[in-house]
């Protein structure tokens, strides 16, 4: 389980951690923050199911999953950004982690489907 993808999750989900903790002990925000703190972690959990799957189909399933929460997540810290509770340096950094994870994911459902189609 040691791929390229995974292991970027896997640090981006350290850091919707800790920003859920900064939110939720600093600013007072618990709503928001929760979502951002399931969708975020959620992206590499679906990638470490993916590396367990049992066919191909439930490979690109897992995939697609991870690659839709990440997607809920840059909504979310984009929202948190435009309601003040996140700075815009703070949210430049952590955005680009989750568009590059976003772009990888992506990049591995379009393999994924072309190689489906070469074995159809």
């Amino acid at each position: 389980m040691n791929s390229l993808v995974y292991e970027k999750a896997y640090k981006f989900a350290i850091r919707i951690v800790n920003a859920y903790k900064y939110l939720s002990e600093k600013k007072k925000e618990y709503i928001l923050s929760k979502q951002l703190m399931r969708s975020g972690t959620s992206i590499g959990a679906n990638i470490a199911e993916a590396n367990g799957a049992i066919s191909q189909a439930d490979f690109s399933a897992k995939i697609s999953i991870a690659y839709k929460e990440c997607l809920e997540t840059k909504y979310w810290l984009s929202l948190l950004k435009d309601t003040g509770y996140i700075e815009q340096k703070a949210f430049d950094s952590i955005y680009q982690d989750a568009d590059e994870i976003g772009k990888i994911l992506f990049s591995i459902l379009k393999k994924t489907k072309i190689n489906q189609q070469s074995i159809d």
